[in-house]
């Protein structure tokens, strides 16, 4: 099995919709750190498993200087963009997610 691992630096705004009185449903920003992480059994035919440059493609040029709200389908915590890398990019079997040092959100499949 061979396997690759993308960094992305990310800045972008979200506000959160919540069920609970919360900081984090006004608008505000993170410097998002989305690590990408993917595998495959046999390599395509140009030696890759993913190139980088389409992982970057598909996710930062995405994401980076947007607000969250305006470009995905979803209520954006950290835990549901870790799923959307996940079903996003090609090959990718586990996502994490950083809005800070101290917070991280990763999806992983199951398989």
């Amino acid at each position: 099995m061979y396997y690759v691992k993308k960094t992305l630096e990310v800045s972008a705004s979200h506000h959160l919709t919540l069920d609970y009185p919360s900081k984090c449903c006004r608008l505000h920003g993170h410097n998002w750190i989305i690590t990408v992480y993917c595998r495959r059994r046999e390599l395509d035919r140009n030696g890759m498993v993913v190139d980088f440059s389409k992982v970057k493609e598909l996710i930062a040029d995405r994401l980076d200087h947007q607000n969250l709200n305006d470009v995905l389908p979803f209520n954006p915590t950290a835990e549901n963009i870790a799923r959307w890398v996940v079903d996003t990019v090609p090959h990718c079997y586990r996502a994490e997610v950083s809005e800070t040092q101290n917070n991280l959100a990763a999806y992983e499949k199951d398989e």
